[in-house]
């Protein structure tokens, strides 16, 4: 038995070609989810090299910039041991279908449907973006950047007791989504000062600066996008060094150093899809395809704004 996988195999060009199975229980995909930001700068090559180690997927096959299979947001059901019959979720590329040991494959629970387990690896991510904020309850909390790990970090600040979390974007049309989400939302130009914490989701400088802009006195500013291999000017002169501010990365590879003696990746991504546990998330999928047309779709659902998480049917 084979299976076939999905393949960037040059800048902008997809391709399906078949793939062993590997080993462990065999698992027949349901749905697997596309991370847009990441996986466009994969699609584009633009993994710099000395970052090409730490941006392998934990099932990656081939190597950056191309060919390269990867992907890690699989649903799908396990056919052997004992999870027989159960939606499973595992960090593993777009793929029909593929084996694992079972220790890689968490069941989901009763609640969490497999159509929206597609985003527990942004969840993820996520809740170590809020971590590293150190962001608390009654905590005035600016997010720059309505997309999909932006949308998800507000809401599950809005989880923390009197927290007050707007989210920042030049779309205006990401609105319903951040209210639906408990946020209030605004464009840059009006955005709120004097932030307890201010996290910068835009992958772009300009959120960034947002976000240096308003954080206030002894504020933290998270900088949790991914630029690759783009160059990123910041502005760290005027009150950035009176107001004290610290600027914090946030990088879901590694677990905040504070919880690193209890939690495990484990640990966090079985949180993660816990955290899933709410209908509204729902919206967050902002699309899907079939899987045997997504050569021919891949570049345009990269390359559209509007893309949140975009789910593959198989």
């Amino acid at each position: 038995m084979t299976a076939l996988a999905l393949w960037w195999s040059a800048p902008g060009e997809a391709r399906i070609q078949p793939a062993a199975l590997g080993h462990g229980v065999l698992v027949e995909t349901e749905f697997s989810g596309i991370s847009r930001g990441t996986e466009r700068l994969i699609s584009q090559g633009r993994v710099p090299p000395d970052e090409a180690l730490r941006m392998r997927a934990p099932f990656q096959e081939g190597d950056f910039p191309f060919p390269v299979k990867y992907g890690y947001a699989a649903v799908g059901q396990a056919t052997e041991g004992a999870m027989a019959g159960r939606s499973v979720f595992a960090l593993f590329p777009h793929q029909d279908r593929f084996r694992l040991p079972e220790a890689q494959l968490l069941p989901l629970p009763d609640a969490v449907p497999p159509g929206r387990a597609v985003l527990a690896a942004n969840m993820e991510t996520a809740l170590n973006v809020l971590w590293d904020s150190g962001a608390a309850a009654g905590d005035r909390i600016a997010i720059f950047g309505a997309g999909l790990v932006g949308l998800l970090v507000g809401a599950l600040a809005t989880r923390l007791p009197g927290a007050e979390v707007v989210m920042i974007d030049p779309l205006s049309a990401r609105r319903p989504l951040a209210e639906a989400l408990g946020c209030t939302f605004c464009a840059p130009s009006n955005a709120p000062q004097d932030q307890d914490v201010a996290i910068n989701c835009s992958a772009s400088a300009e959120g960034l600066a947002g976000a240096l802009a308003v954080a206030g006195m002894d504020a933290t500013v998270v900088e949790a996008s991914w630029h690759g291999d783009r160059p990123v000017a910041l502005p760290l002169g005027a009150t950035f060094h009176s107001r004290r501010l610290r600027l914090v990365s946030s990088q879901v590879g590694g677990l905040p150093p504070a919880r690193a003696p209890r939690w495990s990746h484990g640990r966090r991504l079985a949180k993660a899809i816990a955290l899933l546990d709410d209908p509204r998330l729902d919206l967050l999928i902002s699309g899907e395809t079939p899987f045997r047309q997504m050569p021919q779709a891949f570049p345009a659902i990269l390359a559209d704004p509007d893309t949140l998480c975009h789910r593959i049917r198989y």
